[in-house]
């Protein structure tokens, strides 16, 4: 395993993944990125994170049926899911569980606290952060 704890980024909206990705790789996190169920089981093919980020709604199959299919999979059950989802509506924490969600994180995502958020649902042995950059510089005109 890297030093560096592997999540899994699952989401169709491009904004969204390219903002849920700087926010976590900024926080010391490597993200591998898939827009679909399909890409999810490419990239879990080539290598297990400790992490997957898994939007509710996407094309083809869904989140919550492609946590499913991951949970009954011997290769991939153990691995944490997080639903991630705009729906914060009554009995929606309650299919994200039943589908074998550790959790769930509302979007948008607030990028103050959605490290933190991510942190909480990994191993202690992989969720101490690596230190944070503060040399980043802003540049434009």
């Amino acid at each position: 395993m890297s030093s560096q704890p592997l999540i899994l980024v699952v989401e169709d909206n491009e904004v969204n993944q390219l903002l849920t990705a700087s926010v976590l790789e900024r926080e010391g996190f490597t993200v591998d990125l898939a827009g679909d169920s399909t890409q999810a089981m490419e990239r879990l093919r080539e290598r297990t994170p400790e992490l997957i980020l898994m939007d509710v709604q996407l094309p083809g199959m869904d989140g919550l049926a492609l946590t499913r299919q991951l949970k009954t999979d011997p290769a991939t059950a153990r691995i944490t899911i997080v639903a991630l989802t705009a729906h914060a509506m009554t009995g929606d924490r309650e299919q994200t569980l039943a589908a074998g969600c550790a959790g769930y994180i509302s979007k948008p995502i607030n990028t103050r606290t959605f490290a933190g958020e991510v942190r909480a649902f990994l191993p202690r042995s992989v969720a101490d952060p690596a230190p944070v950059r503060t040399d980043a510089r802003l540049t434009g005109t």
